[in-house]
């Protein structure tokens, strides 16, 4: 039988199709957990953001170490969510979380990718990080097709500063994968939920496994 793994983390940028992928890993048994986002497990601070202005506050408001911290410690009480013997499900795994925060952190403080990337992982620094399977999927592995196909997967146009973000969050993505930040990366131009799917078991060691109910 396949060694299962503690955590396994999907990551990419919008409408890539992390949750239906999620889902579909979810469906495989009871044995896995899906444990959803970082804002689900410490809802205090994100709400109270939210309240208000919540653009302006990701945006302009908030510091990155503010952001970065708060995005550490949802993903903290998050991993420690789980339960004995599952595995895990992350919408957005610790390398995805730090890549949002160095985007933020190119477009409002006008640094370029490898300093923001620099100064994300300073903040973050060497505290504990259970491991986990990441599956970084692409729409593209060229990243103005790959912004170009997520953002046609809108349905309207993103405004404001949301387009930079985005395309350099795209552009993030591809230097932490060139770099091996992630387990595997999967490229989904011009293919299928299903080989898409097939590839994510691949990667995650679960080809084999059709359940994951306890036994």
């Amino acid at each position: 039988m396949n060694q299962v793994p503690d955590f396994i983390s999907l990551n990419g940028p919008d409408n890539v199709g992390k949750t239906t992928q999620l889902m579909r890993l979810a469906e495989r048994g009871s044995g896995f957990q899906p444990l959803g986002a970082v804002h689900e497990h410490d809802p205090e601070p994100w709400a109270r953001v939210a309240a208000g202005d919540y653009g302006r506050w990701w945006f302009e408001t908030a510091t990155t170490v503010e952001l970065t911290e708060m995005l550490l410690a949802g993903h903290a009480r998050r991993v420690a969510a789980r339960d004995t013997g599952r595995t895990g499900l992350l919408d957005r795994g610790l390398p995805m979380l730090l890549a949002v925060s160095a985007a933020t952190c190119v477009v409002k403080d006008g640094l370029t990718v490898r300093e923001a990337i620099r100064t994300v992982s300073a903040i973050a620094g060497s505290r504990t990080r259970p491991p986990e399977i990441s599956v970084l999927l692409l729409p593209s592995l060229d990243a103005e097709r790959s912004y170009a196909i997520t953002s046609a997967r809108e349905g309207r146009p993103w405004t404001g500063i949301y387009p930079a973000y985005q395309k350099t969050l795209h552009a993030v993505l591809l230097h932490q994968a060139d770099r091996g930040r992630y387990t595997a990366v999967v490229d989904c131009e011009d293919r299928s939920l299903d080989e898409i799917h097939t590839d994510v078991l691949d990667h995650v060691g679960l080809t084999c496994l059709t359940d994951r109910s306890p036994r």
